[in-house]
């Protein structure tokens, strides 16, 4: 299986803080990867280095082969790089179809002139065709009661969920999901968990979570890297990466403590950063 993703010795430095030091992971295509480590360990530095938002300080990054270690967030979110925010990012006055709508933005090929003559141009069909996609992905994340709902006006658990399709929208072949489930019930976790699935094994989208809950990191991902002050310490699949005793001491601050039970992992793993 080709390699999605390809981080190689990636460090990061904030003056004299060191976020990540000397980071290397590859993601294959088509697979559910998760980033864990606990509070501080630089999982969302390296997404955001993954995604554009920041610039590695050393290191290099490959995606399908092509290096953008460079490239702006725009360029990376036009060669199929989608992510969700820990700290929702929506437009809170905004309707939850228009919300969605503006993570198509990029797909759009008419401009300011040519979208004036709307009804010339095929502006009014490219529109359309906009909207029925839009309206696929409401129908998958069973959006449909409040589609037409001002985005602040929903509860947390669905906000999240609006900012998933936001980023499905873009039509990624790479997601990159900070946090999804992050003070969701477990009812709403249940649901988002399903979702992730859906997109991974249905849509065909490789996925990267970060994702503090051990329970679900432990059901659903295919393999699992882990951060501990900026350095990777672990990767593998989920069962051997949390019987690793480096991983034990890094949650836990101690070598002898037994996870060989996933329903065991202790209220420290599955605390919220």
């Amino acid at each position: 299986m080709d390699d999605a993703l390809d981080v190689r010795q990636v460090s990061l430095r904030f003056g004299g803080v060191r976020a990540l030091t000397d980071v290397s992971f590859s993601i294959r295509e088509g697979e559910l990867f998760s980033i864990i480590g606990p509070n501080g360990a630089g999982k969302t530095s390296i997404v955001n280095c993954i995604s554009g938002r920041y610039h590695p300080s050393e290191g290099k990054l490959f995606y399908r082969g092509q290096d953008i270690t460079g490239l702006p967030t725009n360029a990376r979110a036009a060669l199929g790089i989608g992510r969700t925010f820990q700290n929702l990012a929506l437009f809170h006055h905004m309707s939850v179809l228009d919300n969605i709508m503006v993570g198509r933005h990029h797909l759009l090929k008419n401009n300011f002139l040519t979208g004036s003559l709307y009804w010339l141009t095929g502006a009014r069909k490219e529109e359309l065709e906009h909207r029925r996609k839009v309206e696929e992905i409401i129908d998958f994340l069973d959006l449909q009661p409040v589609r037409k709902a001002t985005a602040g006006t929903l509860s947390y658990g669905l906000r999240k969920r609006v900012e998933l399709a936001r980023a499905m929208a873009l039509e990624p072949k790479l997601i990159l999901l900070d946090e999804p489930m992050a003070g969701m019930n477990l009812e709403e976790k249940e649901d988002m968990a399903r979702y992730i699935v859906d997109l991974n094994e249905e849509y065909g989208m490789t996925v990267v979570m970060i994702e503090h809950d051990m329970g679900v990191v432990m059901d659903i991902s295919h393999r699992v890297v882990v951060l501990d002050f900026g350095k990777k310490i672990a990767e593998g699949d989920p069962a051997a990466v949390l019987a690793d005793p480096h991983v034990k001491r890094a949650y836990l601050g101690e070598e002898d403590e037994a996870l060989s039970d996933p329903d065991d992992v202790p209220p420290a793993m599955e605390a919220s950063a």
